[in-house]
Protein backbone atom coordinates (compact mmCIF):
# COMPACT_ATOMS: atom_id res chain seq x y z
CA UNK A 1 0.00 0.00 0.00
CA UNK A 2 1.09 3.55 -0.75
CA UNK A 3 2.06 6.01 2.01
CA UNK A 4 0.15 9.29 1.56
CA UNK A 5 0.92 12.31 2.86
CA UNK A 6 -0.90 15.48 3.40
CA UNK A 7 -0.31 18.32 0.17
CA UNK A 8 0.95 21.65 1.27
CA UNK A 9 -1.77 24.46 0.71
CA UNK A 10 -0.60 25.46 -3.05
CA UNK A 11 -0.93 21.95 -4.19
CA UNK A 12 -4.14 21.42 -2.66
CA UNK A 13 -5.80 23.76 -4.69
CA UNK A 14 -4.43 22.71 -7.77
CA UNK A 15 -4.26 19.40 -7.77
CA UNK A 16 -6.40 16.25 -6.07
CA UNK A 17 -5.67 15.64 -2.66
CA UNK A 18 -4.23 11.83 -2.33
CA UNK A 19 -6.48 11.39 0.89
CA UNK A 20 -9.64 12.71 -1.31
CA UNK A 21 -8.43 10.26 -3.88
CA UNK A 22 -8.28 7.68 -1.83
CA UNK A 23 -11.92 7.97 -0.86
CA UNK A 24 -13.31 8.50 -4.34
CA UNK A 25 -11.18 5.05 -5.05
CA UNK A 26 -12.74 2.99 -2.42
CA UNK A 27 -16.59 4.22 -3.96
CA UNK A 28 -15.37 2.64 -6.97
CA UNK A 29 -16.28 -1.53 -8.46
CA UNK A 30 -12.94 -3.31 -7.39
CA UNK A 31 -12.23 -3.63 -10.91
CA UNK A 32 -11.91 0.05 -11.89
CA UNK A 33 -10.00 0.80 -8.55
CA UNK A 34 -7.92 -1.95 -9.55
CA UNK A 35 -7.58 -0.54 -13.05
CA UNK A 36 -6.38 2.55 -11.89
CA UNK A 37 -4.15 1.25 -9.49
CA UNK A 38 -2.56 -1.13 -11.90
CA UNK A 39 -2.45 2.03 -14.62
CA UNK A 40 -0.43 4.22 -11.59
CA UNK A 41 1.89 1.18 -11.00
CA UNK A 42 2.78 1.07 -14.65
CA UNK A 43 3.63 4.50 -15.59
CA UNK A 44 4.78 4.87 -11.93
CA UNK A 45 3.00 7.73 -10.68
CA UNK A 46 0.78 8.25 -7.50
CA UNK A 47 -3.24 7.07 -8.02
CA UNK A 48 -4.57 10.88 -7.28
CA UNK A 49 -2.88 12.10 -10.20
CA UNK A 50 -4.05 9.11 -12.51
CA UNK A 51 -7.11 9.64 -10.95
CA UNK A 52 -6.67 13.04 -11.53
CA UNK A 53 -5.67 12.61 -15.34
CA UNK A 54 -8.48 10.54 -16.01
CA UNK A 55 -11.28 13.37 -14.55
CA UNK A 56 -9.71 16.44 -16.18
CA UNK A 57 -9.19 14.44 -19.66
CA UNK A 58 -13.40 13.51 -19.48
CA UNK A 59 -13.82 17.14 -18.78
CA UNK A 60 -11.03 18.39 -21.25
CA UNK A 61 -9.35 16.29 -24.08
CA UNK A 62 -6.55 18.61 -24.04
CA UNK A 63 -5.69 18.65 -20.43
CA UNK A 64 -2.96 16.72 -18.68
CA UNK A 65 -4.07 17.23 -14.80
CA UNK A 66 -6.24 20.06 -12.97
CA UNK A 67 -3.90 22.78 -13.48
CA UNK A 68 -4.73 22.90 -17.35
CA UNK A 69 -8.28 21.65 -17.81
CA UNK A 70 -10.59 23.95 -18.46
CA UNK A 71 -14.14 22.10 -18.96
CA UNK A 72 -16.33 24.26 -21.58
CA UNK A 73 -19.74 22.33 -19.65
Amino acid sequence: MTTTTTPNPEEAIEHLNPIAARMMLAAFPDHIREAFERRAKEIDYPVEAVLEMAVAGFLDREALSFIDCKPRY
